[in-house]
C-alpha cells in the first residue's frame, strides 16, 4: 500500500475534476504510453512505490516539460512535468496528472484547448482500462461541454486520438494510416465511439491480477 500523503502523492482511483474550470476545452485526445501492454509502470511498495504517473513524469521531465510553478504547488505537486491530464493504469486506476485547468503538453498545437488522456499500453487494453475510459469520458465531455462526437480534420472539435491529429497530407478529410505522425492510442477512437464505446476486439488484454 502506498503510504505517502495524499498532498504529495496524484490521485488513484481518481473521480474526475469537474470543478474550478474556467479554461475553454474542446478536444478530448486519448493517448498511450507506447509500452509493452503487458506492463503495468507500477514498481516497489510503500513508500516506494512508484505509479504509471510517476514514470510518465520522469519521461515528460527528460524531454523538457515543465509545469508551471503556480500550477503544480496548486494541484498535484509531487509532478514535476507531466503532459496529460489523467492516466488509466492496466488495472482500470484512474490517475490525475494536470488540473484541467492547466494547460496539457500532450500534442503540439492543440494543447490549449485539449484535454489529454492516456491509457497505459501501446494497442491493447484490459476490460477494466475500456471500462473507466467509457466512464469517464461522457463525464468530461459534459463537465468541459466537449460534445460527444469523432473530431474530424474539417471540425477539431470533440474525441480524437492523437493520431488522428496528424496533418491531412491529401486534403480528403480523412487521417489515413499512411499519414500518421503516431499510431498513438493504437486503436480507432472513431470506430470505438460508433460502437457506444464498447471494448474493440482486437485491442483487448487479459484483465491484470
Amino acid at each position: 500500500m502506498d503510504t505517502r500523503t495524499a498532498a504529495s502523492s496524484p490521485a488513484r482511483n481518481a473521480e474526475p475534476v469537474e470543478t474550478g474550470i474556467n479554461r475553454p476545452i474542446t478536444l478530448i485526445v486519448i493517448h498511450c504510453s507506447a509500452t509493452p501492454n503487458e506492463r503495468t509502470l507500477f514498481s516497489g511498495s510503500g513508500r516506494e512505490l512508484r505509479t504509471p504517473v510517476d514514470e510518465i513524469d520522469k519521461w515528460h521531465f527528460d524531454r523538457g516539460f515543465l509545469r508551471g510553478a503556480a500550477a503544480a504547488q496548486r494541484f498535484n505537486p509531487s509532478l514535476r512535468s507531466i503532459g496529460y491530464h489523467y492516466v488509466i493504469a492496466r488495472n482500470g486506476g484512474l490517475f490525475t496528472g494536470r488540473h484541467p485547468e492547466e494547460v496539457g503538453a500532450h500534442v503540439a498545437g492543440y494543447n490549449r484547448n485539449s484535454l489529454g488522456v492516456c491509457l497505459i499500453g501501446t494497442d491493447s487494453y484490459t476490460p477494466a482500462q475500456w471500462a473507466t475510459l467509457a466512464d469517464c469520458l461522457p463525464r468530461w465531455c459534459t463537465a468541459h461541454r466537449v460534445e460527444r462526437r469523432f473530431a474530424t480534420p474539417a471540425w477539431r472539435e470533440g474525441v480524437c486520438g492523437h493520431r488522428d491529429l496528424s496533418p491531412d497530407k491529401n486534403g480528403d478529410g480523412l487521417i489515413t494510416p499512411n499519414e500518421f505522425i503516431k499510431r498513438c492510442p493504437g486503436f480507432s477512437v472513431a470506430d470505438w465511439l460508433r460502437g457506444g464505446m464498447a471494448p474493440l476486439e482486437g485491442h483487448i488484454s487479459p484483465e491484470v491480477r
